[in-house]
């Protein structure tokens, strides 16, 4: 099946909207009629989606495409917290072929790098521009037109060996707890050294460094989106203590975690 470009320009949306929120065990969302083109991004925990009556159920690792007109109704998981951030694009007057175009698309790919810096890029420049800045937009737009992509991706099998997507899919499920090289290896059945050749290939890195910098990206989120303290964040995103995480977060940003949050905090008073 060929998927075609959504044809969607910047002048055809009004606002674009990113976040991020954890629900705790149990919890729900809904029914609601969604209003924009929405793109879910799963990290933890399990999200199933009544659609106008249909079930779909998305584990972590995903992204989840949403569709406007649709009745939607949320529930995730019972036994642990669901995190998941998203992108909601308000497209003015959509048109038949553009609804037809988004029907083509798969409802839930695996989660891409690209789609997580450019949702990250998007957290970041929100705190200073508003939805309707034309910068927020073409990220927006840019996120519509990645995910075609990814989804041809996908269906040639051509982008990554099938083990990076699900190691990435183990790191993002499960970077809170303790992941050595040699878990992830067997997790997908390969040794430790084909599985470090793969994503040197592919991902430019180790399978451990890149969930060392998984790690911090998530705990700079928590740091400039809420007030848990630092030896909590640290618990939270798989630090062994909390001079392992002010070491780590140094290291790798340049900036302690004081400055992060405060620089984090006087922009958000300056906007």
């Amino acid at each position: 099946m060929s998927i075609l470009p959504l044809n969607i320009s910047i002048q055809d949306i009004g606002n674009v909207t990113a976040g991020s929120i954890v629900y705790p065990p149990g919890g729900r969302l809904g029914p609601r009629i969604q209003q924009d083109v929405q793109l879910v991004m799963l990290y933890t925990g399990e999200m199933n989606i009544e659609i106008n009556g249909r079930m779909v159920r998305i584990g972590p690792g995903h992204v989840v495409l949403l569709k406007p007109g649709c009745e939607e109704n949320f529930t995730f998981s019972r036994t642990e917290e669901t995190w998941h951030r998203w992108i909601a694009v308000h497209i003015n007057i959509l048109s038949e072929e553009t609804r037809q175009l988004l029907d083509q698309l798969p409802e839930y790919l695996p989660l891409t790098e690209e789609m997580n810096r450019l949702l990250d890029l998007m957290l970041n420049m929100q705190r200073y521009a508003s939805a309707k800045d034309p910068a927020i937009i073409s990220l927006g737009l840019a996120a519509l037109f990645l995910y075609p992509t990814e989804s041809r991706r996908s269906l040639l099998k051509k982008e990554k060996h099938p083990a990076i997507y699900q190691v990435l899919s183990q790191i993002y499920e499960h970077y809170m707890d303790e992941l050595t090289l040699a878990e992830l290896a067997e997790r997908v059945g390969l040794s430790p050294e084909h599985l470090v050749r793969l994503f040197k290939q592919y991902e430019q890195t180790t399978p451990i460094a890149y969930l060392w910098s998984y790690r911090i990206d998530r705990a700079v989120e928590l740091l400039t989106s809420t007030g848990l303290n630092v030896t909590e964040i640290a618990h939270r995103c798989g630090f062994k203590t909390s001079h392992h995480f002010a070491r780590m977060i140094k290291q790798i940003t340049g900036r302690t975690a004081s400055e992060i949050r405060r620089l984090s905090w006087s922009g958000m008073r300056k906007s």
